[in-house]
């Protein structure tokens, strides 16, 4: 039986090779759980088996289910109902039925509601896997960030009410951010919440883009205080599906169509405030949104891993010239370029999962009344440290990953040739899936912006240094030491960047700054890698040939003090057209 867990060697290295027992042991708040949860590991050992059974699991259910229905689900999609209700797609209807009977829901929600009680790592593994098979179910399985968030916010008895039914996979959900007027600037939000004179909560108005919003549990991002027109007078409340709310229609997509796409519209809808007031954006959202972002970074991971796979099994198997294509060098590159970029992206991914699970557990430590004045100030300062890492790993992920998966499917398009571009394959829906990686959940420019102050900062430069900080072998020690003559190329970068008087000189040169950061966060990872494994070594080698390069290309362009595009913008883009 095919399993896309233990058939994937890359996730398998990376299972085997990351400290998975650390996470575990901060999940488990050092396996206090046993006496109250009879599910819970005793100790991490335990733990780790766990979750290789869960992914083997998951594995199965996407290789022998849930993969082969993918190609009808995404010619078929959703219905919209007249009475604004949706029904799934047969395929993911019966995806979402095995994977709740699996009881893999509640990745990352505590035992108390049932959940799994997963590190965010393993969870990152799980959507990749999914991801795979079927990059439309990911959009419903990857939205348990929902119930996180619920659990980090909301009272106790919203807790108790909806976390059970998250977990067992009853209940979906929503995140319900986006307006017609207020996508990417989420202070432009206009839809109203309004409190009657027992100080219950209602909501009025439109949403767009808005995935799963059929949903069961929908958390809804309003405006509460009229009077204020930014990001302050946002709150976060959770509403529920009913006749209070309509799905006006489906969006009629590119890609991903097995995941419904809905305008919904709020009439006088009851809802409860998630937190307190005037937190929705500036607290709340901001955590679901990290999560989001990690979600689709390993959702970009699949569709890649599905395409490769398409292109490497054509590639050894069509004949021309008489020899399969994958005998010819030029063919030869593509599919190592594929292989290694995938490779890049899921090492920083998952990477920055590993980071995410340990500044929760400084989190959880700190709110420990038991703490010493001492011990608090040490876990303060390191705590400050992974919130730097992460806030600058997290867009760096989503950026890179998306970003690859467009490449990854365009190239087995271009493997496949004119087989490529026909449907009778499945990398012509690959290549429509991945368009949407790099444009939902923020788009790659808002990613660089979000990753530019990190790395201006020098954040970059400390996870690097932390990376290499180690004794290495004389194999890798020169490969070590190009990754630190990178690092002072960066400096100078950022350097000439901070020295020029325009601000929007900055702004220019973002991507190629971000850009040369990841080559080296990689480049760094992937050392680590190639201490343990032969085949990482040829891949760092691989990586190290192919980017160094482009770092140095990079540097010559910042430093060059070429302004022209903010300069002569209208004459190298021409007029606007007039308007039809």
């Amino acid at each position: 039986m095919t399993n896309f867990f233990t058939d994937n060697q890359d996730i398998q290295f990376l299972f085997d090779h990351m400290d998975i027992a650390r996470l575990a042991a901060i999940m488990e708040e050092d396996f206090r759980f046993t006496e109250e949860f009879e599910h819970a590991p005793r100790d991490a050992e335990e733990a780790v088996d766990n979750y290789r059974r869960i992914l083997a699991t998951v594995g199965e259910l996407t290789a022998e289910r849930i993969a082969p229905t993918a190609e009808e689900t995404d010619r078929i999609g959703n219905i919209l109902n007249d009475d604004g209700t949706v029904t799934y797609t047969p395929g993911i209807a019966d995806a979402v039925k095995s994977l709740s009977q699996a009881g893999v829901m509640g990745f990352t929600l505590p035992h108390r509601f049932g959940g799994l009680n997963c590190p965010n790592l393993v969870y990152t593994m799980a959507i990749d896997i999914v991801s795979r098979a079927d990059a439309s179910l990911m959009n419903l399985f990857g939205l348990q960030g929902i119930g996180e968030t619920i659990n980090a916010f909301a009272d106790e008895d919203i807790r108790q009410a909806y976390l059970p039914d998250m977990a067992s996979g009853k209940a979906s959900g929503a995140m319900v951010l986006t307006e017609p007027d207020a996508g990417s600037d989420l202070q432009a939000v206009k839809v109203k919440a309004w409190q009657d004179d027992a100080g219950r909560w209602y909501i009025n108005g439109v949403k767009r883009f808005i995935t799963n919003g059929c949903g069961d549990v929908l958390l809804v991002l309003a405006r509460s205080e009229p009077d204020i027109a930014d990001g302050r007078g946002l709150s976060l409340f959770l509403a529920d599906k009913g006749p209070k709310v309509k799905v006006r229609r489906i969006e009629n997509k590119l890609g991903i169509h097995g995941s419904p796409t809905c305008e919904l519209v709020f009439e006088d809808t009851p809802a409860k405030l998630i937190g307190e007031r005037q937190q929705g954006l500036i607290k709340y959202v901001m955590a679901l949104m990290y999560g989001a972002r990690m979600g689709i970074a390993a959702q970009s991971l699949g569709i890649a891993e599905a395409a490769c796979h398409a292109a490497r099994s054509y590639a050894h198997s069509r004949r021309q010239f008489g020899a399969t294509i994958d005998a010819f060098p030029a063919v030869r590159e593509m599919l190592v370029d594929m292989s290694v970029d995938l490779q890049a992206a899921r090492a920083l991914t998952y990477y920055a999962s590993l980071c995410v699970d340990v500044d929760q557990g400084l989190q959880r430590k700190l709110a420990s009344a038991s703490l010493d004045p001492d011990e608090k100030k040490k876990l303060k300062s390191k705590a400050r440290e992974y919130r730097k890492i992460n806030g600058l790993l997290t867009p760096m992920c989503k950026y890179w990953a998306s970003e690859m998966c467009l490449r990854v499917a365009n190239n087995a398009v271009a493997v496949l040739g004119g087989s490529g571009y026909m449907k009778d394959y499945p990398v012509e829906r690959l290549t429509r899936d991945a368009r949407i990686t790099s444009i939902y959940e923020g788009t790659s420019q808002l990613q660089i912006v979000a990753a530019i102050g990190g790395i201006t900062s020098g954040a970059a430069e400390t996870i690097i240094n932390q990376l290499l900080d180690r004794q290495w072998s004389s194999d890798i020690a020169p490969m070590v030491d190009q990754i630190r003559s990178g690092v002072a190329d960066l400096a100078d970068a950022i350097a000439f960047v901070k020295d020029q008087p325009d601000p929007n000189y900055r702004r220019l040169y973002a991507r190629k700054l971000v850009d040369m950061a990841i080559y080296l966060i990689i480049g760094a990872i992937f050392c680590d890698h190639a201490a343990e494994s032969d085949a990482k070594r040829a891949v760092l080698r691989r990586w190290l040939a192919a980017r160094m390069p482009e770092l140095q290309m990079n540097k010559q362009l910042i430093c060059s003090g070429d302004d022209i595009i903010l300069s002569e913008f209208e004459t190298l883009a021409g007029p606007v057209p007039d308007a039809d």
